[in-house]
């Protein structure tokens, strides 16, 4: 499933809403925690596509259907896409700066991230990990159990 995102900062809003929108039918409850780390992301990701490139982009959501306690782990993959070939850079933003913290949090809250040029453009990818239900999942990566932390900014998995 994807969503067409305009080049515009209120758009972030729109793909939060979107994204949550589809989590409904997933199996993926709103008030998981995978849930509030997947919109965060997708607020993460969509805001550089937006803000850094000035173009549209592209959104796209791979969730899994329900997981049991028999199905072991699912992996649900966010991906944006733009029109602009120049690669993602994460900064290192100082404690008064207003932004510059995006691809440290999405280092630091998925599984896995990486881009990849995609024609003319890019495509930025990031997956998180869904355990069974009632397997305890590991702590978020770059954490000791759930707080993740950047100089100047801190946020709570929770």
């Amino acid at each position: 499933m994807q969503l067409e995102v305009r080049p515009d900062p209120s758009e972030v809003g729109r793909a939060r809403r979107w994204a949550r929108s589809r989590l409904a039918g997933s199996g993926i409850r709103a008030d998981e925690p995978l849930a509030e780390t997947l919109v965060l992301l997708v607020s993460e990701l969509v805001t550089n596509a937006v803000v850094h490139t000035g173009r549209s982009a592209v959104l796209r959501l791979v969730l899994p259907g329900a997981v049991t306690e028999e199905g072991g782990k699912a992996t649900v993959r966010l991906e944006v896409e733009d029109a602009s070939d120049r690669a993602p850079v994460p900064r290192c933003a100082g404690g008064e700066a207003t932004g510059g913290r995006g691809l440290a949090l999405v280092d630091g809250l998925a599984d896995r991230w990486g881009w990849s040029r995609e024609g003319t453009g890019k495509r930025i990818w990031c997956e998180l990990d869904r355990c069974a239900v009632g397997e305890e999942a590991p702590p978020a990566r770059g954490s000791g159990g759930g707080a993740v932390a950047y100089e100047g900014f801190a946020y709570e998995v929770v």
